[in-house]
Formats: structure tokens, C-alpha cells, sequence
């Protein structure tokens, strides 16, 4: 879950929330479809935040789509769902613990992964138009006019997968301290 926040820019709720029937092929480009599932009631934050996003080639390298089972509902399925009906609550608590353990700041939350990934897209040195990351985000552009509004419902998905495949960070081996 970790990976796939690093490598998309998810939200928590979002990595949660992704059905085995979320992940698609489109225009030859295995993607996550961030959507609503009125039958669980969940949806994403903001009408923007219905979206396709790119599964990056380091998460397929990993292994990401063995995840998928024909059986499964949800792409991580031993998240235990809340009784407020927070699926992955208990993560967040138990990234949350871990956090502490490393001893990294109490600022540092599941949510700093999506800041990481926003200022990584936009400080790469490359001609990605703001909107194409606003998009993969699933954020609503800071541009409101009627032309950006029409653009951002048709960007291409090859453009997507080039701001996705932009993300690279250097691997390591964590050593989780016994507690």
C-alpha cells in the first residue's frame, strides 16, 4: 500500500477502497479507475477525484497485479472495515505506530507520500502540463476555464502514463525495529 502511494499519489481512502474490478486496461495501459461504488457508498473526495490513473511499471514489476484474484472484491481485502465503515482505519493506526517506531517526526503522516509525490511531479524537469498532474492527482484545475474543464475529461492516457513513469525513487531495505 506504501508502494502504491509512492508511485500514484492516492489517497489512504483510495488505496482502501480499490475493487479488483478498479484496475483496467485503457489504451493499452494498465490503469486504477478511481470511481464511486455506491454499493459499499464509498466515492472519491471531489467529482475530480473520479479518475484513471496509471499503474506505474515499478508496482507491475513488483508484482502489484498478482493481487488480483477472480474471487476477491477488493484489491487488498484484509482490511478490516471500522464501525464508523472506514475501510483501512486500522492501517493508518498501524502506520501511524510504525512511524513512531522509526522515530520520524509526527508531522510526517500516510498523507506525506501524496505531498512527495505532488512536488516530485512538479519540480521534474519536463514540459508535463500542470493539468495532466492536477488529473492524476485528482485534483480540480486551479484554471476553471470552460476550455480546461473540456480538456481535462479527454487527456490522453499515454500522457498520464508518461507523468506516473516520471516517479522514481531509490530502493532500500527497511529494517523494522523489534518493539
Amino acid at each position: 500500500m506504501v508502494n502504491v502511494a509512492l508511485y500514484t499519489g492516492l489517497r489512504l481512502g483510495e488505496i482502501c477502497n480499490l475493487r479488483c474490478q478498479d484496475i483496467e486496461n485503457v489504451q493499452g495501459v494498465a490503469c486504477f479507475h478511481i470511481r464511486p461504488h455506491q454499493e459499499d457508498g464509498w466515492s472519491p473526495k471531489s467529482a475530480a477525484g473520479t479518475r484513471l490513473v496509471p499503474i506505474h511499471s515499478q508496482l507491475i514489476q513488483s508484482g502489484i497485479m498478482s493481487f488480483l484474484k477472480p474471487e476477491q472484491h477488493f484489491l487488498f481485502p484484509d482490511l478490516p472495515t471500522s464501525s464508523e465503515g472506514v475501510r483501512g482505519a486500522a492501517f493508518g493506526q498501524a502506520f501511524s505506530k510504525l512511524k513512531t517506531k522509526l522515530d520520524l517526526p509526527a508531522e510526517i503522516t500516510f498523507h506525506s507520500f501524496r505531498h512527495t509525490v505532488s512536488t516530485k511531479l512538479r519540480n521534474q524537469n519536463a514540459s508535463f502540463r500542470e493539468l495532466w498532474i492536477d488529473r492524476v492527482l485528482g485534483h480540480e484545475a486551479s484554471h476553471r476555464s470552460q476550455s480546461t474543464i473540456n480538456y481535462t475529461s479527454s487527456i490522453d492516457v499515454q500522457n498520464l502514463k508518461s507523468v506516473i513513469e516520471a516517479l522514481e525513487f531509490l530502493t532500500f531495505k527497511l529494517d523494522i525495529p523489534e518493539r
